[in-house]
């Protein structure tokens, strides 16, 4: 909702300021959007008198114009045809920035005649589309004058958000008795204007509206003849022209400042354009109406229209007809006022899919009993401004009783709202809002007003008395939390979502999938027995529960790289199902990496992801839930659908499997058309103990050793068929106290190794934590080492 400060106060006698106004509008509930200054472009552009205009002498429509700017003369250069001696215009000096095209105005030469400004069109300035010569302003404008003040757009523009509640605060008449009540001035009367009808020659219309007709219980007409359609004043065109409408003639912009001043959508039909009597009625299938927005709407069954006997010529409530529209020629018109249902004018608006000031105020609710004092004042404001002679007034059927008393207890206020307020207060509020009000010992009898629909109860009447009182007196008070329970979340929960942001932080996305997947692919990955089929698919290929979300996982990838992404990585943690019992569910977190690892840089080219990665991100999941992976036995039996050679399993125990890892099988690869290589793991995270609950929060004390540490390598020859898993767990068991790192750097078989051997070379680190280590202790522990792998591999090997 848009109004100006000078609007505004045509309703409201008051001396506050602009900021107590505004400040006042967020107090009761009507929230400031914003201010805007419809001068502020105009900053800088002042009246002045061209005193002579004479013919350029190098250019045949240039002229050279001495310029009275009234503090001094100048000389421009003007092209305008108008330019011509006394005119007052508007002058641009240089420095300043032309509206209209953003051009930054300098001092210069016009074919060899010099120019110190600029005379401005109203085009130039974004007044109007005229552009055909400079602004012609009043003889006896001021010169000097700034141009906002003289056409008097120095006039701020206020916006408003109004709650859809609040249908009555559309009009700027509401808004101005909202401040009244508050207590920034006086609200004005606005007596309804008494019309001198007279009976008036031809047929009269006559309106049809069947009886008890919910989507418009009362429609009032006048004829008015004899008017003379026009250009609007300049004071109307101005109020519509700053809320951003586009002023048209006298009589279209008559019923636009009645919607936005009184919040009365009224509509003009052009008398001679209608045939016949008046007629509200549903649409019917297969009906038309072409409106005046340009757009042709097809009507169905139940839409509210006005008809006569051509058919549809306006939409009741929300736009009316072209055929029927009032030019510049018409000089008889009927004057429509009426109420219409909000539910239905919404939903034939939303249906159509057409936005106008009235369906905005019609669909929230108006005041029903505003019809005939509406007519009366859109009548006087036609004769004003087109003249005319008007007729009786046309009624069918009867506004809707809107009549109802409500009963307030005045320390209601506190209970509801945590405001005490006096019950004398509390009358004046609500009879300056225009409530009737009684009292009655301790209680109020309140009759809402006709424009105020949404007073439905004793707490409607309490939220009026508070806002008007001001919703910046409520203070906020905290929540007591009292009685609150603990957070409620597991430690299974919480080790879940420290997992999700662990493999995030590794670059992983996360994935949510169905549930679901189809039969095949369940089979190939361990699953499809009958009993996990669903019995209702929600699609022919999400037919069966799935083993993992691995195949899942990997039909995501497959998309994302044939919309190229190139290097996808992906996992998802959610269930896997074994059994259509209870019990038979698994929580799984699956890991995807697809293509290269990192993205070529200037350093080289990007390094296919391997079944190294994979382990990592397993091993880096297992050491967060307070595992340590590297003295966990490692075996080759992973799934069929991982590499054969390129894989393995991480083993808490003999048969406790804690998750595998590995290069995606060639062939499942090639089944999802994934032509890179795609490293995988999968956490069995139901297999992973909790872990104890401790004494306190407390950290165990970081223990770091102060003493140098000692780096030793090893190359053992063994069997070919020896796993060098075999080998890094036989070290770590060493000397557990001082081995703290074991880590392979080469494996090496060929020229100088015998055949069926190869060459294993681990780097083993020692860390004192009380002693600097002497040679003779190094050496103890090599030989224990060498002992350990000995032992480990059967007792034959060279080091």
């Amino acid at each position: 909702m848009k109004f100006t400060l000078s609007w505004l106060k045509e309703h409201l006698d008051t001396q506050a300021s602009l900021t107590e106004i505004t400040d006042a509008l967020t107090s009761v509930g009507l929230e400031l959007e914003g201010i805007t200054d419809p001068s502020a472009p105009l900053k800088g552009f002042k009246t002045a008198r061209i005193i002579e205009a004479k013919k350029h002498p190098n250019a045949d429509k240039l002229r050279v114009c001495r310029v009275d700017t009234g503090a001094g003369e100048l000389q421009v250069v003007c092209g305008a045809p108008n330019a011509r001696d006394g005119l007052v215009t508007v002058l641009a000096l240089p420095g300043m920035t032309v509206p209209n095209s953003g051009a930054l105005l300098k001092k210069g030469e016009i074919r060899g005649e010099a120019s110190e400004g600029m005379l401005c069109s109203a085009r130039e300035l974004n007044l109007s589309d005229e552009h055909e010569g400079i602004m012609e302003l009043p003889a006896d404008a001021a010169l000097g004058q700034e141009l906002g003040d003289l056409l008097g757009l120095a006039d701020p523009v206020i916006e408003i958000a109004v709650t859809p509640n609040r249908a009555d605060a559309l009009g700027v008449r509401g808004v101005a008795r909202d401040l009244a009540a508050k207590g920034l001035g006086t609200l004005k009367p606005r007596p309804v204007p008494a019309i001198a009808a007279q009976p008036l020659p031809g047929p009269a219309i006559r309106l049809d509206l069947p009886e008890n007709n919910r989507a418009c219980p009362v429609f009032f007409a006048r004829v008015i003849k004899g008017v003379k359609n026009a250009e609007s004043p300049e004071w109307l065109k101005r109020k519509l022209t700053a809320v951003g409408l586009r002023p048209i003639s006298a009589l279209v912009d008559i019923t636009n400042l009645l919607t936005l001043d009184l919040n009365r959508p009224a509509h003009v039909f052009d008398l001679g354009k209608l045939t016949g009597d008046l007629t509200i009625r549903p649409a019917t299938d297969g009906e038309s109406l072409a409106a005046l927005n340009g757009k042709t709407y097809a009507l169905e069954a139940g839409m509210t229209v006005i008809a006569d006997a051509s058919g549809a010529v306006s939409l009741g409530g929300i736009i009316g007809g072209e055929s029927t529209g009032c030019d510049l020629d018409t000089t008889d018109v009927l004057l429509e006022i009426a109420y219409f249902d909000p539910l239905g004018t919404a939903r034939t608006g939303r249906k159509l899919g057409v936005l106008s000031d009235a369906r905005y105020r019609f669909e929230r609710g108006i005041d029903s009993g505003f019809c005939e004092d509406g007519l009366a004042f859109a009548t006087q404001l036609i004769l004003d401004l087109c003249g005319g002679t008007p007729g009786p007034v046309i009624q069918a059927g009867t506004a809707p009783d809107r009549h109802r008393t409500l009963t307030l207890r005045p320390s209601r206020c506190a209970s509801l709202g945590g405001v005490e307020v006096a019950a004398d207060e509390q009358v004046r509020i609500l009879t300056a809002l225009g409530f009737g009000v009684t009292v009655s010992g301790d209680t109020l009898s309140v009759v809402p007003p006709s424009w105020r629909d949404d007073i439905e109860g004793e707490a409607d009447l309490v939220e009026e008395v508070l806002r008007i009182h001001g919703l910046d007196a409520i203070q906020p008070v905290s929540m007591a939390v009292e009685g609150l329970p603990p957070l409620a979340i597991s430690p299974a929960q919480k080790r879940l979502t420290q997992l999700k942001r662990l493999l995030a932080g590794r670059g992983l996305l996360e994935a949510v999938t169905w549930s679901f997947l189809a039969k095949a692919d369940a089979v190939a990955f361990g699953g499809g027995q009958d009993e996990l089929a669903v019995v209702n698919p929600i699609a022919a290929d999400l037919d069966h529960m799935r083993p993992s979300a691995l195949p899942n996982l990997l039909a995501a990838a497959a998309r994302n790289r044939a919309r190229g992404i190139a290097s996808p990585a992906l996992f998802e943690a959610g269930p896997g199902f074994v059994t259509a019992r209870p019990d038979g569910q698994r929580t799984i977190i699956v890991g995807v990496r697809v293509g290269d690892q990192q993205e070529r840089n200037w350093r080289g080219t990007g390094r296919p992801v391997d079944a190294f990665d994979a382990k990592a991100d397993l091993f880096a999941a297992l050491r967060l839930l307070g595992l340590n992976p590297d003295g966990m036995p490692l075996s080759r039996d992973a799934p069929a659908w991982f590499h054969p050679g390129q894989s393995g399993s991480v083993k808490l125990g003999p048969k406790q499997v804690l998750g595998h890892f590995g290069l995606l099988h060639p062939q499942v690869a090639e089944r999802y058309d994934l032509d890179a290589p795609v490293a995988v793991f999968e956490l069995h995270l139901d297999a992973v103990p909790l872990p104890k609950a401790k004494a306190g929060r407390a950290r165990p004390m970081l223990k770091t050793s102060a003493f140098q540490t000692v780096q030793r390598d090893f190359a053992f020859l063994v069997d070919a068929s020896v796993e060098v898993e075999t080998l890094l767990r036989a070290v770590r068991t060493a000397d557990k106290s001082l081995i703290t790192q074991v880590a392979l750097f080469d494996v090496y078989a060929g020229k100088g190794v015998p055949e069926g051997k190869k060459s294993v070379a681990l780097s083993i680190t020692l860390t004192p934590m009380d002693r600097t280590l002497t040679d003779a202790e190094i050496e103890t522990v090599a030989t224990a080492v060498t002992a350990a792998v000995a032992k480990a591999t059967g007792g034959t090997l060279r080091s």
